[in-house]
């Protein structure tokens, strides 16, 4: 199969290759421009192949379930990988406490098979929209924990097609709020992670059910949107912590509106598309946002979601 020009062929693979297709319905904001080319793989084995053969001036990008992703409007160069499908939603018990997942494995889906083996310490994963590789690399977390503080060990596949391990023995990785400084070229593949102790599982599918109910209640879930738009200015923990939704509301961005995109009615740190929102749109509400509360507040917000990709040119 032969690339569009300018880029490359592809090499053999056992996964799917998709030139020239379409992003949006990759992204929970459904917005966004093509791939250049889509490649879905099968395993761990086809995509260190496909990368270590992928001539090295193509450029990759790890696209994850995409929801905390905008994907501009005019598209993303080179080949974006995709983890979906069986071999990468996998979570097995590997340990009284532990648990082994794919990158590809939704991260509510982890916390409930943590809660059926009746591991506790995973249930804030059901707060977390999105994949757990994804939640790595931001060091995803929502009700006082973090990603970090649950992850044992982390598998991995660079550009080269290299596998590396990071943790529990192998290389470390640096954590903070909202932030690793895992390679940019480093695909997460596989993750293991540990619990804080066992309970009932009928109780630990309550609490999760709770937590998942609370959400539904503060949070826009129901529509096109993301994870929280922009990282709170203090990192959790910090006296008096300002939280990023309060400054957007006192700043009046309350339902604020560009084209298609808006500041959601029900949170204010979630941006929404309502319909007919374009990528640049929603980038520009956002910048609108963070000019506005900066002008209020004194506070520059740091945007937690990813912007990648091509700019549309007329």
């Amino acid at each position: 199969m032969t690339l569009p020009s300018p880029l490359p062929a592809f090499p053999p693979a056992r996964g799917k290759l998709i030139p020239g297709a379409a992003l949006a319905p990759y992204t929970w904001f459904r917005v966004g421009g093509p791939a250049d080319a889509l490649f879905l793989p099968e395993d761990a084995n086809d995509l260190a192949g496909f990368l270590a053969a992928l001539d090295p001036s193509v450029p990759v990008t790890a696209l994850g379930v995409g929801s905390n992703l905008i994907v501009r409007d005019g598209g993303i160069d080179g080949v974006v990988i995709r983890l979906m499908g069986r071999a990468w939603g996998e979570v097995m018990k590997t340990g009284e406490l532990e648990l082994t997942a794919g990158a590809g494995a939704l991260d509510l889906a982890v916390a409930r098979a943590a809660g059926k083996h009746g591991i506790t310490g995973l249930e804030f994963l059901s707060g977390i929209p999105g994949s757990l590789g994804g939640a790595t690399r931001t060091n995803a977390g929502c009700y006082g924990r973090e990603l970090k503080d649950v992850l044992v060990r982390l598998e991995g596949i660079t550009r080269t097609g290299e596998r590396r391990t990071y943790g529990d023995g192998h290389g470390a990785v640096h954590f903070s709020y909202r932030h690793s400084d895992l390679p940019e070229d480093f695909i997460v593949t596989r993750l293991v992670l540990r619990g804080t102790g066992l309970d009932d599982p009928a109780e630990i599918a309550a609490q999760i059910d709770a937590l998942q109910a609370r959400r539904a209640e503060t949070q826009p879930i129901r529509e096109k949107t993301s994870g929280s738009t922009f990282a709170n200015p203090d990192p959790p923990g910090t006296p008096d912590q300002r939280s990023a939704w309060k400054l957007i509301d006192a700043a009046g961005c309350r339902g604020l509106k560009v084209g298609g995109a808006q500041v959601s009615p029900m949170h204010c740190n979630f941006l929404i598309n309502t319909g007919e929102a374009t990528a640049a749109d929603l980038e520009a509400l956002g910048e609108l946002v963070r000019a506005r509360v900066l002008e209020h507040s004194g506070v520059s917000l740091r945007w937690e979601v990813r912007r990648i990709g091509r700019l549309q040119t007329a």
